[in-house]
């Protein structure tokens, strides 16, 4: 059984989580257009690679969240399974409204034709095959609660894939935060044997985990902190409180400059980012043998179709 703290991060402030859920991206320069952060476009295009080894051809699936978890990864996954129906589920209707006016291809341009149109309306009743869920779980508040949406959005023999942020995210700036008094750079992550336990509890099937690390090195402290601010926000309760002086600031971006080491990443600042990615299938519903046992609609009528009493 998952411990405690793996039951919910302990320091993640949910007004700020549910604040950073409704935050549209930024715009690409130029354009009013709203930009997927680049590593979450890696993340994706790197688990969109990891479909190759599923064998199970989904007929329907859903994208959690594309326009901050990947338009671009979306755009791989709906090519993948061109013949399958794409559902997209965001959090707030204006980012449904900004993703459906992005990902909308006109009738003119090959991209119409490269995958089933994207979907904004319910999910078919008894569930889609797959749930695509890219790096959206370390920013959740209660991730179990988040984890059991999708099992029930899941049809059963469905499956989730899914990545998000791993513990040694970011060490460096942690330390560089500790060494100099301040309170803590960023909210606590989970760890992928706890997400592990987390998706069993849910009542998902055969989880499967794997992590990467990836270094992202930049020449500035401000083009460090330009694209921190995309992937993310320090959601813990600790953070400090109010707005930050011109002079902390200036304090900050001196400490960035120093993790800069001559000789390595070509004398470029770099920051470590823990990379966890999951799948997990949704078994056939069970009911447990009691006195008086309650069954849903939808998990009868599967129990029936598959010669259960």
């Amino acid at each position: 059984m998952p411990t405690e703290s793996a039951q919910r991060p302990p320091t993640i402030d949910a007004t700020a989580a549910a604040r950073w859920e409704r935050l549209t991206p930024p715009a690409v320069p130029a354009s009013d257009t709203p930009a997927s952060p680049w590593l979450h476009e890696e993340i994706g295009r790197r688990m969109e690679d990891r479909l190759q080894w599923i064998t199970v051809k989904p007929k329907t699936w859903a994208d959690w969240s594309p326009l901050r978890g990947g338009l671009e990864a979306h755009a791989l996954v709906a090519r993948r399974y061109r013949d399958a129906p794409s559902f997209v589920i965001e959090p707030d209707a204006v980012l449904a409204a900004r993703t459906a006016a992005t990902l909308a291809a006109p009738w003119w341009t090959a991209r119409r034709w490269q995958g089933a149109q994207a979907r904004f309306d319910a999910l078919p009743e008894q569930g889609v095959d797959m749930l695509w869920a890219n790096m959206a779980l370390h920013m959740a508040a209660d991730p179990q609660a988040l984890i059991a949406a999708w099992h029930r959005r899941l049809a059963t023999d469905g499956f989730l894939m899914f990545s998000c942020l791993g513990p040694d995210t970011v060490r460096e700036l942690r330390g560089l935060y500790e060494r100099l008094g301040w309170p803590a750079a960023g909210h606590q992550f989970t760890d992928m044997h706890d997400w592990g336990d987390m998706l069993v509890g849910a009542g998902f099937a055969e989880p499967i985990m794997d992590m990467e690390r990836i270094v992202l090195t930049w020449a500035t402290p401000e083009a460090a902190l330009a694209e921190l601010r995309g992937i993310g926000r320090n959601l813990h309760p600790g953070r400090f409180p109010a707005l930050r002086g011109r002079r902390w600031h200036a304090d900050l971006r001196a400490a960035l400059a120093g993790l800069a080491v001559p000789g390595e990443n070509d004398g470029r600042i770099a920051l470590s980012f823990e990379i966890i990615y999951g799948h997990a299938f949704k078994p056939p519903p069970r009911v447990a043998l009691s006195g008086e046992s309650a069954v849903s609609l939808r998990e009868m009528r599967e129990m029936l179709q598959r010669g259960r009493p």
